[in-house]
């Protein structure tokens, strides 16, 4: 005599019930604000990145060069984003994607420059390096900002020291930006931001 299939709703409760199934809990950050504060790797979370932005977005707002861009306001310099260089063996280049986000909704809210859309110079990368490979080239930048009338670069690269025991492991970023005047290739703003991590 064949036997019914159990319906599928039972099977996952029978499931659910099984020895060793342990059940999870969903939990969201506004009803339990610490689930930001912990960390889940060694790579970059959101406090990291909120931390690193908030020490060189902050010393941006001082330096001579945002003090110029305040003074040239009728018409605005203009100002690109180009990606950061990962020289870590860490996956964080979505991580550092975030962060030149935010930086530019920093600048548009500044209102003391004019930023180019971060699509219009992708386009631009592909017409110069080729659809095949369009990668951002640093040496390229007098080139880009030609192309796209950008007369100033925000850039920046992210080194790690990663060193490992027997039991533990600890990975110390460096994260670098920057401000390139596109015409003279000179660096008219650099600051560090440092961040590490452990597991042990």
């Amino acid at each position: 005599m064949k036997t019914s299939p159990l319906p599928l709703f039972g099977f996952l409760a029978a499931l659910a019930a099984a020895p060793g199934c342990a059940s999870r809990e969903v939990v969201r950050d506004s009803d339990d604000p610490s689930i930001n504060a912990r960390a889940m790797s060694t790579s970059l979370d959101k406090d990291d990145m909120q931390r690193s932005l908030h020490k060189l977005l902050n010393n941006l707002r001082e330096a001579p060069v945002m003090q110029t861009w305040r003074a040239h306001q009728s018409p605005k310099d203009t100002v690109a984003i180009a990606p950061f260089i990962n020289t870590t063996s860490e996956h964080i280049d979505s991580q550092l994607d975030t962060m030149l986000s935010e930086t530019e909704t920093w600048l548009v809210q500044s209102h003391v420059c004019s930023v180019i859309d971060r699509e219009r110079q992708l386009e631009t990368i592909r017409q110069i390096e080729g659809a095949q490979h369009p990668i951002f080239n640093p040496q390229r930048i007098p080139q880009y900002g030609k192309q796209l009338a950008a007369k100033y670069y925000i850039t920046g690269k992210v080194g790690a020291a990663d060193e490992r025991t027997e039991d533990s492991r600890r990975v110390q970023y460096f994260i670098f930006m920057k401000v390139i005047n596109v015409e003279t290739a000179e660096i008219e703003w650099q600051e560090k931001a440092e961040i590490t991590k452990m597991v042990r």
